[in-house]
C-alpha cells in the first residue's frame, strides 16, 4: 500500500494551517487526490508532500510562489536537469539582485540615522554645557539662540532653526511650514 497523508498530517509536520495547504493546492503547487463520500477528503502523496516541501523552502529563500510553482513544475519534466538548472539559476540570480539593492538601501539609511544620532548627540551636549555656564540655572530664550540643523534631505539647503527645536524633523518642519506662512500673511497685508 502507497503512503498517503491527509491536510491535517501535513498541516502539523509544517506547521501550517490546512487553509494555508488549501491555498497552495488552489494555486496549483499541490494536486491532491480525493476519496471518501462525494470526493471531501484530499489525499497527499509523497509527490505532494515534497512539492509542499519545496514551496516552503522557496518562500523562506523570499521567492514569490508563481516563482516557486515555475521552478517546481520544471521537475515534473523530463530527467534533463540542465534546463532546471538554469531556470532556477536565473530565478534565484534575479532574486539575489533584488535583496543586495534593498540590503545598499538599509546601509544608506543606517549610515544616515548614524549621522542624526551623533549630531543629536553633539548638539545634546552643547546644550548641556550651555545651560550649566547660565549660572543661576535661568532658562535660555532657545528662539534668540539659533545653531545650525544637519536635518537636511538632498534638495533642501542648510538653514538656521531655534535650538529648542533642532534636530527633530516634525517639529522642525512644522516651523518651518509656520514661518514660511507667517511671512506670506505679513507680505499679503501689507500688499
Amino acid at each position: 500500500m502507497a503512503i498517503t497523508y491527509s491536510i491535517s498530517d501535513l498541516a502539523q509536520e509544517f506547521d501550517l494551517t490546512t487553509r494555508a495547504i488549501r491555498f497552495y493546492e488552489d494555486m496549483g503547487l499541490l494536486q491532491p487526490q480525493r476519496a471518501g463520500t462525494g470526493g471531501r477528503s484530499r489525499v497527499y502523496t509523497p509527490r505532494d508532500r515534497t512539492r509542499l516541501k519545496l514551496t516552503l523552502r522557496a518562500k523562506r529563500l523570499g521567492l514569490s510562489l508563481v516563482e516557486a510553482k515555475e521552478i517546481i513544475d520544471s521537475y515534473d519534466s523530463p530527467r534533463d536537469t540542465a534546463p532546471q538548472l538554469r531556470k532556477f539559476l536565473v530565478v534565484l540570480t534575479d532574486h539575489r539582485v533584488k535583496l543586495e539593492a534593498q540590503l545598499l538601501d538599509l546601509q544608506a539609511n543606517l549610515d544616515e540615522i548614524r549621522s542624526h544620532e551623533k549630531e543629536a548627540k553633539a548638539l545634546l551636549t552643547k546644550a548641556e554645557k550651555t545651560s550649566r555656564s547660565d549660572g543661576a540655572g535661568k532658562a535660555l530664550n532657545p528662539a534668540r539662540k539659533n545653531i545650525s540643523c544637519q536635518m537636511r534631505s538632498a534638495e533642501r539647503p542648510l538653514t538656521q532653526v531655534p535650538s529648542a527645536v533642532s534636530c527633530c524633523a516634525p517639529l522642525h518642519q512644522a516651523v518651518l511650514l509656520k514661518s514660511t506662512h507667517d511671512s506670506n500673511t505679513t507680505e499679503k497685508s501689507t500688499l
